[in-house]
């Protein structure tokens, strides 16, 4: 058999395992992560990720994704199918040693993958692991054949069960209650904002994800099919929707540089906000690296030669910083590695040195084109570079007020703020209350030991739509700042944030059950996910969740959270119960939001986490920018979630 022809001959000989499963079940945090709603929805990602690994071989064209009645998951593609031949070293068919050992996969034999995903060659048996039952079909060769399996063992060896013209696989799976605990309700959104990503980063390739527990208005199944024709640029238009463009359209590249392929596109915005995305393999690496080191050396080096020639710094009276090159950008650096080397806390940072080169050069090439061809737009951005810079030196004079005070002693802390005598940040909390009464109620109510009062007055600053000097003069901002002890900005990098100094490893947002404190949350939210979102990633956010409802009749007394908590509360008193409709925190004393808010033995307190860095960026900038349609698109699809004032 030639070479070409073992390339594309996926066959049993193909599958090499590399080792058992046996702690998978044992210890799944290890390798899903954790085993909250963000692990249940990498299962899925990881079954879809063997199908994308088909589809960047050319094997695959179409992904269909269901989530069942049962919550269970289905994903089927159009790929070669699984090999079912007999493995050589294991003795059984390799279906069954890709289903059941860990590392066992096609993507380590570099003839049947060039590059993969995925959490290389985990994925399937992971999942097969923490499943109570999972199912897989595979059409190939003229027949299908099927195997089933219950927590990762094989129920039967693999059987053919009828012909086929198909070529494919399928693989059903139902997680494992007992595993994961808190939930095994699947998110349609979350998914089906993973599977948009996917398809915009996988050109010419069709996702399709449907929700067989729900239907539309017009009894339809909830469904819907992610298709990107021109790939990145299609992405970056759909996350800069709601943000005004300033150049014509999207500059954009695809290419291969020093044995690397790599794609760039990227847009100029009137925003404040830098916004980069980055993809290794389909994976969002968040911690950037390489790739986004090298996107950053190319675009400097080239817009500061370009400015530099055109004549337009002449009259400046300071430097251009590299930040001040990527203030409203928003790009994305797609990169395809044969062998990456993750680093970092998560594992989702590139190491990989000539990945750095290679970027740059791509990123350079494809500036310099299009200044010379697009001179308008060159000038346009020179000028919102210069903009930034002069913002910048604006912005460090009042970040260095926010630092003194800081680094202050006590007597530096906010005036507002109610400290906690306890000193350790790991057992210490601080709460964001909205409004000086309901902060008044939280002083009294709170153990004083370890929980810390900041009362905010009224709405905070919109940032989303705020230069960054302004963002530091804020009042209510730095005494969020001053108060949690984090210190920001460094003259290599405005934005860097120092959590060395942190006063309190939980910061809970406690706002009124109503529009205005939902809006007022979102502000807050939106101000930690673009200065501190580190924040957020290491788990230090939160959102406290205060009772609608106190039911009362005689001395029984019940609170409810929702709708139908209170009517089943009323429905166990027996009717006729009367009802207390909380519209703000200061509607409750001192001792009932202890009782239902602050107590950690009772309270409800929602983590913030992001599930989607690309989708969360586009979210926060459709809600709090200027565009008003697509906000009000977003509420309507979503009034069923929303807090109404009647």
């Amino acid at each position: 058999m030639s070479e070409e022809a073992k390339k594309h001959n996926y066959s049993a000989d193909s599958i090499q395992a590399l080792e058992g499963m046996e702690h998978v079940r044992m210890r799944p945090s290890m390798y899903i992560g954790d085993v909250g709603v963000r692990g249940l929805h990498h299962l899925v990602y990881e079954v879809v990720d063997n199908s994308i690994d088909e589809a960047m071989g050319g094997h695959c064209d179409t992904i269909d994704v269901w989530i069942n009645e049962d919550n269970s998951i289905s994903v089927k593609d159009n790929g070669r199918g699984i090999p079912v031949g007999i493995h050589k070293k294991e003795g059984v068919s390799a279906l069954q040693v890709v289903m059941t050992k860990i590392g066992a996969g096609g993507k380590f034999d570099k003839d049947s993958y060039k590059v993969s995903g995925g959490l290389h060659g985990v994925g399937v048996s992971c999942v097969n692991a923490l499943s109570n039952h999972l199912k897989a079909t595979v059409y190939k060769e003229g027949k299908i054949w099927e195997q089933e399996y219950e927590k990762g063992k094989a129920l039967y060896p693999v059987k053919s069960i009828g012909e086929t013209t198909e070529n494919g696989t399928v693989v059903t799976f139902t997680p494992d209650d007992t595993i994961f605990t808190i939930t095994t309700e699947y998110s349609y959104d979350t998914l089906s904002a993973r599977l948009r990503e996917l398809a915009y980063l996988n050109k010419g390739l069709t996702i399709s994800i449907t929700d067989k527990r729900r239907t539309d208005d017009e009894g339809n199944l909830v469904s819907e099919t992610f298709m990107s024709e021109r790939g990145l640029p299609e992405f970056i238009e759909y996350l800069d929707a709601t943000r005004e463009q300033l150049t014509a359209g999207v500059i954009s590249m695809e290419g291969e540089k020093n044995g690397v392929p790599v794609e760039v596109a990227m847009v100029y915005n009137t925003s404040f906000s830098e916004n980069l995305h980055s993809y290794v393999n389909n994976i969002n690496t968040h911690e950037g690296g390489t790739h986004l080191s090298g996107f950053r050396r190319g675009l400097t080096a080239t817009l500061k030669k370009y400015a530099d020639n055109s004549g337009m710094l002449k009259n400046l009276k300071f430097e251009i910083a590299g930040d001040d090159f990527r203030e409203g950008l928003t790009a994305i650096i797609s990169v395809k590695v044969a062998e990456p080397q993750f680093e970092g806390q998560t594992k989702t940072k590139l190491g990989n040195r000539e990945v750095t080169a290679a970027v740059s050069q791509a990123v350079s090439e494809m500036l310099t084109d299009y200044l010379e061809e697009n001179p308008n737009d060159a000038k346009t951005i020179v000028q919102k570079v210069i903009l930034a810079a002069q913002a910048r030196h604006a912005a460090r004079k009042a970040r260095e007020m926010v630092q003194r005070k800081t680094v202050m002693s006590i007597g530096g802390l906010p005036g507002k703020l109610s400290d906690c005598s306890e000193t350790d940040p790991e057992k210490c909390e601080i709460f964001l209350v909205e409004g000086d009464s309901a902060g008044g109620t939280a002083k009294q109510g709170r153990d004083r030991m370890f929980q810390a009062i900041l009362p905010l007055r009224g709405k905070i600053l919109n940032v989303e739509k705020a230069m960054q000097h302004k963002v530091f003069e804020n009042e209510e901002i730095k005494n969020m700042f001053t108060a949690l002890g984090v210190s920001v900005g460094t003259e290599e990098d405005p934005r860097a944030l120092n959590l060395s100094k942190l006063r309190y490893k939980k910061v809970v947002i406690m706002c009124d059950a109503d529009v205005d404190g939902s809006h007022i949350a979102t502000l807050i939210l939106t101000f930690f996910f673009r200065f501190m979102k580190e924040l957020i990633e290491e788990g230090c956010v939160y959102i406290a969740a205060p009772p609608l409802y106190l039911v009362k009749k005689g001395q029984k007394r019940e609170y409810a959270w929702n709708d139908d908590q209170r009517d089943l509360i009323v429905q166990k008193m027996g009717g006729s119960a009367s009802i207390q409709r909380y519209k703000g925190l200061g509607e409750m004393n001192a001792e009932q939001l202890w009782d239902t808010t602050m107590n950690p033995e009772f309270r409800t307190l929602r983590q913030v986490v992001i599930d989607n860095g690309t989708e969360a960026d586009r979210v926060f900038s459709m809600l709090m920018g200027d565009e008003v349609p697509p906000r009000r698109e977003f509420i309507e699809n979503n009034a069923k979630y929303a807090n109404i004032d009647v």
